[in-house]
């Protein structure tokens, strides 16, 4: 049966849609040509609505296409303004990548951009194109590019299964869910007879792709996909677009399904049913219980048929909603219209007509007040949904000392008001009444508010009505207090039982929303992997009362366990095999599923990116399920969320391995820099000087190859000293130091360095000793002295200066050069960084000021870079805290 006419309900804009609306206001618009395969034809149809769209006057550029020498495509570019590429140098070849920057400054209105998911060059400022689209559209400027569906991140593992082909260039869903999309579709016969005529392929490439990629079955499959992924972001558009404005019913682009699942016996059934409802029309369904005041008074065997059905929907790929709400039909309603759904899936059982009578009928009243929804109706076992009943306040006896209280207040008031009774008429004394009636009713329920009523009703009959003294009523008009003071029991005692529900409602919703926000804020502050799968099994455990075990796998080694609640947890080999499955397979096994039940855990599959990254296992200690119906959508929700941060530790891990990957390259490519340049014009001059001693050794000579040898150790020690550094070898020989010796030493040892540059050493023998590694601090001045020398003009004065002033010491070097940039002092002391301030030349494997660094943080001092205060040149020094400077008694021994 089918409920038919216009939409009612809350037609109230949905805040969170207007936000999202906001946010897209100023920014550029996206179009996204899909297609199923290479070679349909996407950049020709992108290209072709370009030239449309510059006919009718809009400013449109090509930031790249790829026209992969298609005649027909090429002929279509020729009539566009094309941005040009932006040359990238890759491991000694060049690459060519659309240039951001420029079209950032061309800011046309429409930019064209082929192959939104490939891999930008290593180097550039994005990854991904897609994430310099996010750019170009956050700058306002729309765009048109083009995607194949084997490269929708959701559908990757889809597309590989039946291709044998996975793509690793991908294209997040959250870009499509943003973009009109427009698929570009041709028949696969059609697209073999291009593929066969070399309009996608080279011949020999294209007959391995017939036998393989592009066969029939699986171009009939992809094109499916991508029609269906398509509509899937029409209808999403779609009804974000309706609740933004606060319309009103389904307006469904597709299907959507919802089955409710009762403690009544066949609810798997209908789960089923929805099962093969979802699957003929392809479409999303999903599992819905409601949980009414009712549920609390469950039995185990009626918990154990809502797990079950509840379980089998996961399994067979639905969505689990448990929504709390006063009644079955409110609950249900409200679900589907904030779902949009299309059709529901209800079950009905032989019923009599006097218990529709006095409960009602929930598929009558669904009918009834869910216009525009398919109402599909099944036979059960059991039957239907039954019919919301009141909440226990409102059922038993109540408690002997409700009654014992309401008696008392039925007396208190009596005597209240025979003290009042010469100033009151019968009618205020009759309302005076209202009070206890109105307190029992509220505090102990319906049977207790009558009971009121009634002790109230013969109070005021007995002392106050005429007759006095007895239960006589001489007048009948005086029945009516009688009457309303027991119609006010009943009624506050429904008021005050929806209250409560609602109470008890908001109280549930609002502990499952601080479980979630607490089991999240713990995580997110998590860095460490071991520690993030502790607090997931701990917290899992802790809310849902039973034992947790994360597993997670290892290379060669299978599942590992990484945490468990309880130390003396044990998993037998039928539990190790249902872990494994929900592993490898992506969807639960073990006790409570329909895999591999008869292991004593249900493990979970923790899934994120597309991937399973973990599995969890969980048991309970007695006979029944690991968890109940009403506590999986909990479950699901920590499972979600505890998968997004295992994920965010493992790119992080990824992160930093590309990040020591990124420093061996450019260590590489520091050391053939060195190699061909830096040591190479050492060992030149003394190979020269060692040809020339062959006829005769001169002084000058001789000279060449010391200082040049010199230079080649200093460069080879440079390197040495910074492979300790990384590697963590420095080992410490303290020992108090006279700065002034120190100075001098280096000085002497620099003069190669600093050749052509008086030098001029400002330290006061009187300064106090300082403790450091002799061999170090020495490196240090060395460096220094070094990098003076190379960068201070020709012939100006290089100056150490030494002061003592409010508890530190201080060694500067001074030089006469261009100085540092502005605002990039802190960089000279980066590994391989040379900030050249003037067109010449220094060379440097940009070491030096690194190992500066590192030296004076591991003997526990600082150093500093900074341009002189008249701008004349740069400053570098070398800050001694109070700790290391020796007291003037320690320096009379040691001298």
């Amino acid at each position: 049966m089918a409920a038919t006419g216009p939409a009612g309900g809350d037609e109230r804009p949905d805040p969170d849609a207007l936000l999202r609306a906001a946010a897209q206001e100023g920014r550029g618009r996206l179009k996204i040509f899909l297609g199923a395969a290479p070679g349909v034809g996407k950049t020709f149809e992108m290209l072709s609505e370009g030239a449309a769209r510059r006919r009718d006057g809009v400013d449109v550029v090509i930031g790249v296409v790829e026209t992969h020498g298609r005649t027909e495509t090429e002929a279509l570019v020729r009539g566009h303004e094309v941005i040009e590429r932006r040359a990238v140098p890759y491991e000694g070849r060049t690459l060519y990548e659309m240039d951001l920057d420029a079209l950032l400054a061309r800011r046309p209105r429409l930019a064209l951009v082929d192959e939104l998911a490939h891999t930008n060059a290593p180097g550039s400022r994005h990854p991904k194109r897609y994430q310099d689209v996010e750019e170009l559209l956050a700058a306002g400027i729309d765009v048109y590019s083009t995607v194949n569906i084997q490269h929708v991140e959701s559908l990757n593992d889809v597309v590989a299964s039946f291709t044998r082909v996975r793509v690793r260039e991908t294209v997040p869903d959250s870009i499509l869910e943003m973009a009109e999309i427009e698929v570009v579709d041709i028949p696969p016969d059609e697209l073999i007879d291009r593929l066969k005529a070399g309009k996608v392929y080279l011949p020999q490439e294209a007959t391995r792709a017939l036998n393989h990629f592009f066969s029939k079955p699986n171009l009939s499959a992809l094109r499916e996909l991508a029609l269906r992924r398509a509509a899937q972001a029409v209808d999403a558009q779609m009804l974000e677009h309706v609740r933004a404005i606060g319309v009103g019913g389904t307006w469904a682009g597709s299907d959507r399904i919802v089955v409710a699942v009762s403690e009544v016996p066949g609810a798997e059934g209908l789960v089923r049913a929805a099962k093969r409802v979802a699957d003929a029309l392809r479409a999303p369904w999903t599992a819905l219980f409601i949980e009414t005041p009712r549920t609390a008074h469950f039995s185990d065997d009626q918990h154990a048929r809502v797990a079950a059905a509840m379980t089998l929907a996961t399994q067979l790929g639905a969505a689990v909603a448990t929504v709390p709400a006063a009644s079955v039909v409110d609950g249900i309603r409200d679900f589907l219209t904030d779902a949009r759904a299309t059709q529901l899936i209800l079950g009905k059982s032989k019923r009599s007509r006097w218990f529709e009578l006095r409960h009602g009928s929930v598929v009558d009243q669904l009918v009834r007040e869910t216009p525009g929804v398919t109402v599909h109706v099944l036979p059960v076992e059991g039957g239907a949904l039954p019919a919301m009943k009141m909440p226990s306040a409102t059922r038993g006896w109540g408690s002997p000392m409700g009654y014992a209280l309401t008696l008392g207040g039925v007396a208190l008031i009596t005597a209240l008001a025979s003290a009042l009774f010469h100033v009151l008429d019968l009618g205020n004394v009759a309302l005076l009444y209202l009070l206890p009636v109105m307190a029992a009713a509220s505090l102990y329920g319906l049977r207790t508010g009558l009971f009121a009523g009634l002790a109230s009703s013969l109070a005021y009959n007995f002392f106050f009505l005429p007759p006095t003294g007895t239960l006589t009523v001489s007048n009948p008009e005086n029945l009516v207090s009688v009457f309303v003071l027991l119609g006010v029991a009943i009624a506050t005692s429904q008021l005050t039982a929806r209250v409560r529900a609602q109470a008890d409602i908001a109280a549930t919703s609002a502990r499952a929303n601080a479980t979630l926000a607490g089991f999240l804020h713990q995580l997110t502050a998590v860095n460490d992997p071991a520690e993030a799968a502790r607090i997931i099994c701990d917290d899992v455990g802790r809310l849902l009362e039973v034992q947790a075990v994360l597993l997670t796998p290892q290379p060669g080694a299978g599942l590992d366990v990484q945490a468990a609640t309880r130390a003396d947890y044990r998993l037998e080999t039928m539990d190790l095999a249902a872990a494994n499955w929900a592993m490898d397979t992506g969807t639960a096994a073990g006790k409570g599923s329909g895999t591999l039940a008869a292991s004593e855990w249900l493990f979970q599959p923790m899934k994120a990116g597309g991937r399973t990254l973990a599995v969890l296992g969980i048991a309970h200690e007695g006979a029944g399920d690991p968890v109940r119906a009403d506590q999986l959508p909990l479950l699901a929700s920590l499972l979600d969320q505890a998968a997004l941060v295992l994920e965010r530790l493992r790119l992080e891990v990824e992160m930093r391995d590309l990040d020591a990957v990124r420093t061996r390259d450019r260590l590489r490519q520091a050391l053939l820099s060195s190699v061909s340049h830096d040591l190479r014009t050492p060992l030149t001059a003394v190979m020269a000087a060692a040809a020339q001693l062959h006829h005769g050794a001169t002084p000058e000579l001789i000279a060449i190859v010391e200082n040049e040898a010199a230079r080649l150790n200093r460069f080879v020690a440079n390197l040495l000293d910074m492979a300790r550094v990384e590697a963590g070898a420095l080992n410490l020989h303290v020992d108090a130091i006279d700065l002034s010796d120190a100075v001098t030493g280096a000085a002497h040892d620099a003069r190669r360095a600093l050749e052509g540059h008086p030098v001029r050493l400002d330290v006061p023998p009187d300064l106090p000793l300082v403790r450091a590694d002799p061999q170090l601090l020495h490196h240090c001045l060395l460096n220094l002295l070094d990098n003076a020398g190379r960068y201070g003009n020709p012939g100006t004065e290089v100056v150490v200066v030494g002061t003592h002033q409010y508890g530190q010491l201080r060694l500067s070097v001074r030089d006469h050069g261009p100085g540092l940039p502005a605002g990039r002092e802190a960089e000279v002391f980066e590994t391989f960084r040379r900030l050249e301030g003037s067109d010449r030349v220094a060379g440097g494997t940009g070491l030096g000021l690194a190992i500066v660094k590192a030296f004076a943080e591991a003997m526990n001092m600082t150093v500093e870079a900074r341009n002189r205060p008249d701008g004349s040149g740069a400053e570098f020094t070398l800050v001694f805290p109070p700790a290391l400077i020796v007291r003037d008694i320690a320096r009379q021994s040691v001298t």
